[in-house]
């Protein structure tokens, strides 16, 4: 992502010798910052099932319904009509759960709050929800309730209605602050020696982890994605040089809160996409960061000159 210029620094002036030359100049200025941070493009990847999701979870085909004792008004007239133990045709019984039209939907898809955090964390106790509770209502977790009301003769809506969370309060315990707030999905690498001084972003690509540390201390962690192989995000020791709470891209338009870039257009920022999706996509350079709690907090800590370490 490129953040905007509030200087003007870097367009070019019109009239006078060189203006060419100092066009050609910016264009690839511009060029060598535009590793953009929107989301890649939905492609095979993201088009595969979610890995909390599971065949056995789908809904069995609907079973035939039982044809009618009464005999029916086309049937030949040399077919003897089947007597009936009475004047009522047999109900149909219905192939799936129908949803109760009395049960209020609480939470869906979009959806971002504690509530869901803790949704989340009680599906994760009995193992329908595969990773940290984020907070955001993704496609993540419309499958993980999918399967919870599959496996409990629910209708598999993928929307938390009272009926299914009143369901799901029965089955677990209230989520303590540890399982609301895990440090990472992932184990939180082995801090680099360049984070052990001072006040750092350390930030692991093998490990796909975030840690906040002063004076060799990790404050907090959280889980991070980064660049497709077109556009990596770089890796070196960098600092941070302009925090955005409600950055838009320029580029994309699309979203960057809590942005706080380090190296060009590259920026530490939530993503939405990341939280819905988790893996199954990429940034164009930047380091996402799915839980909007932690870098919010993180957004409030750091300041300009804090460093910024990346590595594998």
């Amino acid at each position: 992502m490129i953040r905007s210029s509030r200087t003007g620094r870097g367009h070019a002036h019109r009239g006078g010798r060189g203006a060419g030359a100092a066009s050609a100049v910016a264009v690839l200025a511009l060029v060598a910052v535009t590793a953009g941070c929107k989301a890649e493009p939905a492609g095979s990847a993201s088009a595969a099932p979610s890995a909390s999701s599971s065949p056995t979870d789908d809904a069995k085909p609907g079973t035939k319904a039982p044809e009618s004792a009464t005999p029916s008004a086309s049937a030949k007239p040399s077919a003897p009509p089947k007597a009936t133990p009475s004047s009522t045709p047999p109900s149909t019984p219905p192939s799936t759960p129908s949803a109760d039209p009395q049960a209020e939907v609480l939470m869906a898809s979009g959806a971002q709050s504690k509530q869901v955090r803790e949704l989340q964390a009680r599906l994760r106790q009995i193992g329908h929800f595969d990773r940290s509770p984020t907070g955001y209502y993704g496609s993540v977790t419309v499958a993980a309730v999918q399967s919870f009301q599959g496996k409990r003769g629910l209708s598999r809506t993928g929307k938390t209605d009272t009926l299914t969370w009143q369901k799901l309060l029965g089955m677990t315990h209230a989520p303590t602050a540890a399982e609301l707030n895990p440090p990472t999905t992932r184990p939180v690498a082995k801090p680099d020696k360049r984070c052990m001084t001072g006040r750092v972003i350390c930030i692991s690509k093998n490990s796909r982890s975030l840690s906040w540390m002063i004076d060799g201390k990790v404050v907090s962690s959280m889980d991070v994605r980064f660049g497709s192989q077109y556009t990596p995000t770089r890796e070196g020791t960098f600092s941070v040089y302009w925090k955005s709470r409600h950055h838009v891209s320029t580029i994309y338009h699309t979203a960057m809160p809590y942005a706080m870039f380090f190296s060009g257009g590259q920026a530490v920022h939530y993503s939405s996409d990341f939280a819905a999706r988790g893996y199954n996509g990429a940034s164009h350079g930047c380091v996402n960061v799915r839980d909007e709690g932690k870098i919010a907090s993180l957004f409030d800590q750091v300041r300009n000159g804090d460093k910024v370490v990346v590595y594998k």
